[in-house]
């Protein structure tokens, strides 16, 4: 049976209430210099975005949803698959300027723990260099492994496999960043490409041609290929593959369902292909992923 949406449950509440958007967090996992928390946010267009900060050094996987994130690095439009990224004492604002509701898995490190984190990974330097880190492929099995453990019924998917997803996302966070700085681009077209986003959460089984998703944003492909780039930091069929992967990673390691259903269920048209596309982002075929996650 599939997980129930945590970001639906919260957007009916607010609905029903007439209630202010708000950011719920719930720890699943701790240790000594480290918790992972589950994040569900209802804010939306209409609620004010206000300064917060983060109280240690902070890794997040957006898992669902869009939001904009600002700290002294600059201003990024997150989308599913990103890293939110923040400096243990740093401010920072979340807005929802477009659209309502994300979730995020958020995984914190007591300062001295991550450096030793940082320092052992060969690090360079030991802070950050960005607000945040796109959708790349080297990100995509931590992130696929977020959304596994975000999703398991059970209180607690193993706190030592956690503490190992949160130290394979600080060395990750750490060693591949870039300084990221997306190009300034307008109100209009951030709510564009936004606009995609949340269709292709909603649709990614169903066929998404550029050039639909181009006339979904109101551009002309080529115009909708640079302006996506630019705020996601990756093409739109990246974006699309990348999305229909982290969805059958989950399935095949949350549900019993066959190879082949979870690959025709994801949106693509053949098992041969799933299986291919499966192994180059994951490095391992579907049922050894399933296998390696049991």
């Amino acid at each position: 049976m599939a997980p129930s949406n945590p970001v639906l449950t919260a957007l009916r509440i607010k609905s029903k209430y007439g209630a202010a958007g708000t950011a719920t967090r719930r720890r699943i996992a701790s240790g000594r210099g480290w918790a992972v928390h589950d994040v569900v946010c209802s804010s939306g267009p209409a609620d004010r975005p206000f300064e917060e900060r983060h109280d240690w050094v902070s890794v997040a996987v957006v898992l669902s949803g869009t939001f904009t994130y600002k700290n002294e690095f600059g201003r990024s439009l997150l989308t599913p698959g990103a890293l939110l990224l923040g400096g243990a004492g740093g401010c920072f604002t979340c807005g929802h300027d477009h659209d309502e509701g994300d979730r995020c898995l958020s995984f914190h490190f007591e300062p001295a723990y991550f450096e030793d984190i940082a320092a052992a990974a060969g690090a360079r330097t030991m802070g950050f260099m960005s607000a945040s880190q796109p959708a790349r492929r080297n990100l995509a099995p931590l992130v696929a492994r977020s959304l596994v453990a975000a999703n398991r019924t059970v209180s607690a998917a193993s706190p030592g496999a956690l503490e190992t997803l949160a130290i394979d996302l600080a060395e990750a966070a750490m060693l591949t960043q870039r300084d990221f700085r997306r190009p300034a681009i307008s109100s209009q077209d951030e709510r564009r490409v936004v606009a995609v986003v949340r269709h292709v959460e909603r649709e990614f089984s169903e066929p998404c041609a550029l050039s639909d998703l181009a006339r979904l944003a109101g551009l002309s492909p080529y115009h909708f290929l640079r302006i996506f780039r630019s705020v996601a930091g990756l093409t739109p069929h990246q974006y699309l593959l990348r999305t229909r992967l982290r969805s059958a990673a989950s399935e095949l390691v949350t549900t019993d369902a066959s190879v082949t259903n979870i690959a025709l269920a994801a949106g693509f048209g053949d098992l041969s292909n799933f299986t291919r596309s499966f192994r180059s982002e994951y490095g391992l075929s579907p049922s050894s992923y399933r296998a390696s996650a049991s």
